[in-house]
């Protein structure tokens, strides 16, 4: 099973608009981060978690021809903004588009994208089939998806494990119950936004602390503001089983 980071970012992207700090002005290509999201790729299948504003740049860069499936965390702009793209997969493979996603989420898709869901049918609107789920494991493709419930200061959001790889962003707290649901996989990815406090995401020390006590294999870090610092220099702080993940970097469960 094959993880591509096609956005490391948090929700503004690095570089930052209108910003001049160091990190901002790097030309460290990873410090330049789009919005967050992954690819799995597995048995040939290619399985994207969340679609933001970057999703278009992101099929392109990675030369992506096939997708199965687009599979949302929350409903938050910079996991939504890009599902308008998958047309261009319709378009390809002739196919409806398979979203799965939980009731909550629903109900912003198709406020942000009434014309999807409308019933017109307009050519060049996208063409997805939804799939309803909550925190029970579901399929995708043949492909099985465990949900791991957080919070995002008040927001549920659902992270993921498949297989031996569990991705979890945009969150600041993980019940034991939910912590068991990951204990024992190889590869861990948590968001750790920067090093001050935030009302609603992991620190770059709690998310440490977090891998201490799941203690996986390999861990990433992802969903990276600007005021955590240059992506080498950070780098060179953290220990040998945990890293920065930035854009592009493929990993192999």
């Amino acid at each position: 099973m094959k993880i591509t980071f096609l956005g490391t970012g948090t929700s503004q992207g690095i570089p930052l608009i209108a910003c001049g700090c160091e990190v901002c002005t790097s030309s460290n290509p990873k410090d330049n981060r789009l919005r967050v999201s992954v690819m799995i790729e597995v048995d040939g299948k290619n399985i994207v978690i969340d679609s933001g504003p970057d999703f278009r740049q992101q099929m392109l860069r990675e030369n992506v021809k096939t997708l199965e499936a687009v599979v949302f965390t929350h409903e938050h702009k910079d996991h939504v903004a890009g599902l308008d793209d998958v047309r261009a997969f319709n378009y390809f493979s002739g196919k409806h588009m398979d979203v799965y996603a939980n009731e909550q989420v629903q109900v912003a898709l198709k406020r942000e994208f009434h014309y999807v869901f409308s019933g017109d049918n307009y050519p060049g609107i996208p063409r997805i089939n939804v799939h309803t789920i909550d925190t029970a494991p579901f399929d995708v493709s043949g492909v099985k998806f465990i949900p791991i419930q957080v919070l995002h200061y008040q927001l549920p959001v659902l992270g993921f494990r498949v297989n031996d790889f569990t991705y979890i962003t945009d969150a600041n707290f993980i019940s034991d119950e939910e912590i068991e649901k990951i204990k024992g996989t190889k590869v861990l990815v948590l968001n750790a936004l920067r090093r001050a406090k935030h009302i609603s995401h992991f620190t770059l020390e709690e998310a440490l602390e977090l891998v201490k006590k799941i203690n996986p294999e390999k861990a990433y870090f992802t969903h990276i503001s600007h005021q955590l610092g240059l992506h080498d220099e950070v780098s060179k702080e953290l220990p040998s089983n945990v890293g920065l993940a930035y854009d592009g970097l493929q990993v192999i469960v």
